[in-house]
């Protein structure tokens, strides 16, 4: 899971060496701490946080078919 959503958020930021996801997972869910650059967090989060509910949403969808909880945090 954390393959795909560091394939979504590099294909969207102009620094991918700068893109950091922390994976905290409890028994039926899991957190994903995502940081990048500064000047990048605009593009991953979007116009009224369009862009970052809709990879929040293909996270849930992905988390389904494991039978868990997801949950994307996007930290300054």
């Amino acid at each position: 899971m954390k393959e795909i959503l560091q394939t979504i958020i590099e294909n969207l930021v102009d620094d991918k060496a700068s893109v950091s996801i922390n994976e905290v997972e409890g028994e039926k869910s899991i957190v994903f701490e995502v940081k990048v650059a500064e000047t990048d967090m605009g593009k991953i989060i979007g116009k009224q946080g369009k862009i970052a509910q809709s990879i929040r949403s293909i996270m849930k969808a992905v988390a389904a078919k494991e039978h868990k909880r997801v949950s994307v945090e996007f930290l300054d």
